[in-house]
């Protein structure tokens, strides 16, 4: 598979992730947290809001507020942002509009306490899976973004103030603070599940592999597991002897494979391992990061000075 087929079938893979988690959020959201009157944080919350004031559509107005927010925020977030916000915010809207009227009444009755978890955790699996595949789907995102670029505030504080702000604001129309209560409760456990799926697709594994049969077991990971060995230089200080330490990282379902070829080749190998978070470069995840184009500029005009000094 050359480097053009490679983008394109992730590319495709990420919107076809994207669509399943904006589907498993707004079922969430239209079959467990609105029929039960909840008011929850970001757009989504806001909407609903408006939807119990005003009787108006909530994927419409989800929308509207939606393409509001990006008008005002195109020069802070920037063109990718506005167009990711774009795609995830229509086929939210669209799974949104499609899914309200099949559920006038939540789907477990007279369970509230139950609807809220099961629409959290919902809501929160189908919006991990979404920022995972780099998609967005805008609300808060946009308004803590502007705040970021012109302030000190940090991004997920200001989501959260804004998500409080609009849960808190139902105190207006119904006048109940366990409304309030369930809609906080909403905001923590789907962090948690939003967190859970973000973390888990990046999980990987560090092996430091101490054997005397070290070149081996290099070669069995490397045949095997389709993995890299980097040789470290080391020294036992009991036996004041050199020895050979393996630094071998893989993903965390790849790790009984590993800790299999190490058994078979050397029983008396000693193995560590730990988890880490974020392997980036070849053969892992992709490091996405946008860099500002003043910061190339000037890289690029150091070169060049360096080159004529050269």
């Amino acid at each position: 598979m050359n480097d053009k087929t490679r983008k394109i079938f992730n590319l495709a893979k990420d919107y076809i992730m994207i669509t399943l988690g904006l589907f498993c959020y707004a079922f969430g959201f239209t079959a467990f947290i609105l029929p039960e009157q909840i008011v929850i944080g970001s757009v989504t919350g806001l909407s609903s809001l408006i939807h119990f004031w005003l009787g108006w559509n909530v994927a419409v107005t989800y929308y509207v507020i939606n393409i509001i927010l990006l008008g005002i925020a195109f020069r802070s977030v920037g063109k990718q942002f506005v167009l990711r916000t774009i795609i995830g915010a229509s086929i939210a809207t669209f799974f949104i509009g499609l899914l309200q009227p099949m559920f006038p009444v939540p789907i477990v009755e007279q369970q509230t306490f139950m609807n809220v978890i099961l629409g959290a955790v919902l809501c929160g699996l189908g919006l991990g899976t979404v920022f995972t595949h780099n998609g967005s789907t805008g609300g808060t995102d946009i308004i803590a973004a502007m705040v970021a670029k012109y302030s000190t505030i940090s991004f997920g504080r200001t989501m959260m103030y804004c998500d409080v702000l609009i849960i808190c604001s139902s105190w207006l129309l119904f006048h109940s603070i366990d409304k309030i209560v369930y809609g906080l409760i909403f905001m923590v456990i789907y962090s948690v599940a939003a967190d859970r799926v973000i973390n888990n697709t990046r999980q990987s594994v560090q092996f430091q592999i101490i054997s005397k049969k070290w070149q081996e077991i290099a070669d069995n990971v490397i045949s095997e597991a389709h993995r890299g060995c980097t040789i470290l230089e080391g020294t036992g200080w009991y036996t004041k002897d050199p020895v050979k330490i393996l630094l071998v990282m893989c993903r965390k379902h790849e790790s009984v494979n590993i800790f299999r070829i190490i058994k078979e080749t050397d029983r008396e190998a000693i193995i560590t391992q730990s988890n880490v978070n974020g392997v980036y470069g070849f053969g892992f995840d992709e490091l996405k990061v946008r860099v500002h184009n003043k910061k190339v500029a000037n890289e690029a005009d150091t070169n060049t000075t360096n080159n004529m000094k050269g």
